[in-house]
């Protein structure tokens, strides 16, 4: 895949740009994945406080998938040797920021794969986030070419790695992590329900109804 062209005018239109643009890409580029560090935070610190535990592993679950998102992509860029536009495209213009030293490969974007993880385990936790996290998520891949150190095919194909691996683990794994929160919220483990929250489950699911004693309105 060669996206060498296109490349070469997002580059070009990056050092056109006002300084104050070419700086905020910059900071952007170097810190916008803290946001979304953020954002997975305030869910699941919003999700402890709720009885729902499907909501608490949702919300769990989002880091770990960011994380094993950023292991398949970093696992993928060392084992494909693609060298950075930064230096291998004739006639792009210099990049915003340094050029990665050799051997830290190009293929994927492991920027956008952690972008495009964390923007789909949001939106499975919390999916009014969606017309926030989406529009960042791209934001990030895109301006990981405006910088210069990434060709556009990496960063597309980041996004839809890290957005894959996010949504199948979320998938697989919600099930069985509800049930272990409520596992750790019945016995009473305070380091556990430092992270889960205390509970109760929500009184609507049938673990609640089918409780002996339990008499509902």
């Amino acid at each position: 895949m060669d996206t060498s062209d296109l490349y070469r005018a997002v580059t070009g239109f990056a050092r056109s740009a006002p300084v104050w643009v070419q700086s905020a890409f910059e900071l952007w580029t170097g810190y916008g994945l803290l946001l979304f560090g953020l954002l997975l935070t305030a869910v699941w610190w919003r999700a402890r406080g709720r009885g729902d535990a499907r909501a608490v592993a949702l919300a769990l679950l989002g880091p770990v998938a960011t994380a094993v998102a950023y292991v398949v992509s970093e696992t993928v860029k060392s084992t494909v040797d693609e060298e950075r536009p930064c230096r291998a495209v004739a006639g792009a213009a210099a990049s915003l920021v340094a050029c990665p030293p050799p051997g830290d490969h190009s293929f994927p974007s492991n920027h956008a794969s952690i972008a495009g993880a964390a923007a789909v385990a949001l939106v499975m936790a919390a999916r009014r986030l969606a017309p926030l996290v989406v529009p960042l998520a791209l934001l990030m891949a895109f301006s990981r070419v405006f910088v210069g150190v990434h060709y556009p095919h990496d960063v597309a194909l980041g996004l839809l790695l890290g957005g894959a691996v996010a949504a199948l683990l979320v998938l697989a794994l919600t099930g069985p992590a509800a049930s272990a929160v409520r596992a750790v919220r019945a016995g009473r483990i305070r380091a556990g329900v430092l992270l889960t929250g205390p509970g109760p489950d929500d009184a609507s699911s049938p673990e609640v109804r089918n409780m002996p004693g339990c008499r509902m309105p």
